[in-house]
C-alpha cells in the first residue's frame, strides 16, 4: 500500500542543516579573527614616536604581565591583578598596553566580587584611560562603564535618602501612635 519511502528528503535536510552550521561557524570564526586583527592594527596605527615605543623584549614582558593580570582577575585575586596592572602601567608609560592596564584596574575596583570595590576609584581609572589614550579601542568601553558607575552611584545615594525618609516616617508614626494612646487614657 502506498509508495516505498525514500530517505532523500531527510538527506537534503541534513545537508542543509550542515551547510548552515558551517556557514555560521565560519562567519563567527572570521568575525573573531577580524576583531583581533583590527585591535592590533589600531594599536600600531597610533601616532607615537618610534623611540618611545617599547622594544620587542619589553613587549613580550608586558604581554606576560597583562596575561597574568587577566588570569588573576579571573581567579578573583584582585590584589595580585592590581599589582600586575600597576607594573604594566609603570613599564609602558604612555604606550600600549598601558590602556589595557588602566582598563583592568578600573574593572578590578568595579568588580562585584571585590571586597575592596570602590566605584569612585574605578571611575578615576576609566577617566584616566579616556584622557591619556583617546584613540584606544578601550576608551569607548571606559566611557560606557563610567556612565554606568556614575548612574549606579546616583541611584545608591537616592536609595540612602529614601531609607532615611522611611526611618523618619517610622519615628513619626511611632510618636503619633504614642500620642493616640495618651489621649485614649
Amino acid at each position: 500500500m502506498g509508495r516505498k519511502r525514500t530517505r532523500a528528503r531527510k538527506f537534503i535536510y541534513l545537508c542543509t542543516a550542515g551547510l548552515i552550521f558551517f556557514v555560521l561557524s565560519g562567519c563567527a570564526f572570521f568575525k573573531e579573527k577580524e576583531k583581533v586583527e583590527f585591535r592590533r592594527e589600531e594599536v600600531q596605527a597610533e601616532k607615537v614616536p618610534k623611540e618611545s615605543l617599547p622594544k620587542k623584549g619589553e613587549i613580550s614582558m608586558l604581554s606576560e604581565h597583562l596575561l597574568r593580570a587577566r588570569q588573576l582577575l579571573e581567579q578573583r585575586d584582585f590584589d595580585g591583578s592590581l599589582k600586575e596592572s600597576q607594573k604594566i602601567l609603570s613599564l609602558s608609560g604612555q604606550n600600549p598596553p598601558g590602556d589595557e592596564a588602566l582598563f583592568n584596574m578600573g574593572l578590578i575596583y568595579a568588580h562585584f566580587g571585590n571586597p575592596k570595590k570602590d566605584y569612585s576609584k574605578s571611575i578615576g581609572f576609566f577617566r584616566k584611560l579616556m584622557k591619556e589614550y583617546p584613540q584606544s579601542p578601550l576608551a569607548e568601553q571606559a566611557r560606557i562603564f563610567t556612565g554606568i558607575l556614575q548612574e549606579s552611584e546616583k541611584l545608591s545615594q537616592t536609595i540612602q535618602k529614601l531609607n532615611q525618609v522611611i526611618e523618619e516616617s517610622k519615628h513619626v508614626d511611632i510618636e503619633i501612635e504614642e500620642k493616640k494612646r495618651e489621649k485614649a487614657k
